[in-house]
């Protein structure tokens, strides 16, 4: 049994010397993956990897993110590449959510990786040497209201299907986020903005039966988006369907219904 403020826990540091908020950080595995990538890169013979050390980087996710070149030649590091992204996945999952969209696109390279998608990778991996020591800081306002931002991207992956992002924060930084790719090939943005309610409704309902498992009162249950169409569809169900939106009325339906029952509401997400 561990004692005091500060804990480690399947690689993370838990600690709690600031009243009401917890910071978590995973230095040690973070130096381990760029270690592995310097590694990986002296073995390199040909010219294509830049040089480490850039300061420059702002965010973990390259412009040019889902553009997929494909005369670009493949690449002969794929084991090495699926091993560095398998292991961010545990670093964007547990301390860093914000390199959670560009390690989920490099998921979905594993199999045929080329030199494009190597460089990507080291975008992803210079950001967090130059952002080693930020840490993921968590804490409750104490409203009890638990507030999820869910957003799509439509038809951005090269096989033209949408990507699901989604966060919940319960007054300062996200203890549960998301990032994946569309199961399925849809037809518009209403449509994409749908699927990823319905990829994060099993999380948002079972937070909040589990919050109040522990006995914290769940006064509010909020989900933001910022489609308009797609907000009316969830909230009214058949009222605001049309033939349009008929092959999909089963997600809405289902979405509507817990509304309809007070397990959660629809809320408007502001944009700049």
């Amino acid at each position: 049994m561990a004692r005091g403020k500060v804990h480690t826990y399947v690689g993370m540091t838990l600690d709690f010397t600031e009243s009401k908020i917890v910071k978590v950080t995973m230095f040690a595995y973070i130096d381990e993956i760029v270690q592995a990538w310097d590694k990986a890169c002296s073995e390199l013979e040909d010219g294509y990897v830049v040089v480490s050390g850039c300061k420059r980087i702002a965010t973990a996710a390259p412009d040019d993110l889902f553009k997929v070149d494909e005369d670009a030649m493949k690449l002969d590091q794929a084991k090495a590449f699926h091993n560095l992204t398998a292991k961010m996945i545990n670093v964007a999952k547990r301390a860093r959510p914000n390199i959670s969209l560009a390690v989920a696109f490099l998921t979905t390279r594993v199999k045929g990786p080329d030199i494009d998608d190597w460089r990507k990778l080291r975008h992803v991996i210079e950001y967090l040497r130059v952002t080693r020591d930020l840490p993921l800081i968590l804490g409750a306002d104490g409203s009890g209201v638990l507030s999820w931002y869910v957003d799509a991207l439509f038809a951005v992956h090269p096989d033209m299907r949408g990507h699901t992002g989604g966060a919940m924060t319960m007054g300062r930084g996200y203890p549960l986020d998301t990032s994946t790719k569309h199961k399925l090939n849809l037809r518009n943005s209403t449509e994409s903005e749908i699927i990823a309610v319905d990829n994060l409704i099993p999380q948002i309902l079972w937070t909040r039966l589990f919050m109040k498992a522990q006995g914290i009162e769940v006064r509010d249950n909020i989900l933001y988006q910022d489609n308009k169409s797609a907000l009316l569809l969830e909230t009214n169900g058949r009222a605001s369907s049309s033939k349009r939106t008929k092959h999909i009325n089963i997600r809405y339906y289902y979405v509507a219904d817990r509304v309809a029952k007070g397990d959660l509401r629809i809320g408007v997400q502001r944009t700049r």
